[in-house]
């Protein structure tokens, strides 16, 4: 890279670092203020417990910002540069704006690479960390699951349902456990209650057990086992959620899926969005170009920012959209993924060529 893309480039990265730090900070105020009033009052809550948790969750929220962070990154650099005359003095040594606008395409495909390489593992590792953390403080209002999950299983003449109030650990790991016991005839015969049920080889692990079966006073155990034939990547494929589950993985996951017969739309589409995911900060960046780069020059009024703004928002509803479209399988995962980033960066550049082309 030549000496002047070099500084175009390093005043892009080093801004998209402040607003990184920006946002950690005022995310990182505003989570642990909600989760201090939601869980004061579970009993293994402490301060610094709640100071970890929110530290394990600020990368699953920083990992949702990143297109914003491009697009503001991308308008501030800009900016600065154009009221400093420096995009003037670039335009007037023959330099064109497709040029001078690399080191910063350059830069918004390197911080997309950088999300999914580093911050969604640890996003992911973060988040079932947190679900993990939060069970063992007695929470029985768990995130991970968005509707009460329900399992069968037939194991040596033993038909049983197993219900449960809340999921952790990609689905190894339920919370307020109800397990009805039927019988041939299709009868209840008995049933247990369980604090929680860890998924173990072979079997599942409950604790603090109540079993009530009819005529006979309620039986209270410690631990108990109730043997199945259920796999662990069949729980975690059932109940576990695709935004959990790093970019590293999901082509193992999406295999085992199909192995077992379940659709697989919405980690298709999980897996495509984050692939596309550098493409869209380059899409952001050139939505930003397109309302930055004239307006010192020619002295346009801020509701262009405010468009430009508007613009990258409307742009991720859009994303968020079709993205849920592909998760249903109502449209293609592939094109749910690929075509806002497509039509995105098309505008973007047809824009652009306006401007500065005629």
């Amino acid at each position: 890279m030549s000496t002047l893309k070099l500084y175009f480039f390093k005043r892009y990265i080093v801004t998209v670092i402040y607003f990184l730090i920006g946002i950690f900070s005022l995310v990182f105020i505003i989570d642990f203020s909600e989760l201090s009033s939601r869980m004061g009052n579970l009993p293994g809550y402490t301060v610094a417990g709640g100071l970890y948790m929110t530290t394990l969750r600020i990368p699953t929220i920083l990992q949702q910002t990143v297109p914003f962070v491009a697009l503001f990154a991308g308008m501030a650099s800009l900016i600065s540069l154009n009221r400093r005359y420096e995009l003037v003095v670039t335009r007037a040594a023959g330099i064109s704006a497709w040029q001078f606008l690399q080191p910063f395409v350059v830069g918004a495909l390197l911080f997309g690479l950088a999300a999914l390489a580093i911050l969604n593992p640890i996003a992911a590792w973060g988040a079932r960390s947190a679900e993990l953390l939060e069970a063992s403080w007695g929470s029985s209002s768990s995130r991970g699951s968005n509707s009460i999950p329900w399992l069968r299983q037939i194991q040596n003449g033993d038909d049983a349902i197993i219900g449960a109030r809340s999921v952790e650990d990609e689905g190894r790991l339920l919370n307020t456990v109800t397990i009805i016991h039927l019988d041939q005839q299709g009868r209840i015969a008995f049933r247990q209650d369980a604090r929680s049920a860890k998924l173990e080889d072979g079997y599942w692990q409950l604790n603090e057990v109540t079993e009530t079966r009819s005529g006979v006073l309620p039986k209270r155990l410690k631990t108990a086992r109730l043997a199945t034939n259920i796999r662990p990547e069949l729980v975690q494929e059932t109940l576990g959620k695709p935004d959990s589950i790093q970019i590293f993985e999901l082509p193992r996951k999406i295999a085992v899926a199909k192995s077992f017969g379940f659709p697989t739309y919405g980690m298709q589409t999980q897996l495509h969005s984050l692939i596309s995911l550098p493409l869209l900060l380059v899409a952001m960046t050139l939505i930003a170009a397109s309302v930055s780069l004239k307006f010192s020059r020619f002295n346009q009024s801020r509701s262009v920012i405010l468009g430009g703004i508007l613009s990258g928002f409307v742009l991720y509803v859009v994303t968020m959209l079709v993205k849920a479209f592909g998760s249903s399988g109502i449209v293609p995962p592939f094109v749910a993924a690929w075509l806002p980033v497509v039509v995105a960066m098309a505008l973007g550049s047809t824009i652009l060529l306006h401007q500065e082309d005629g």
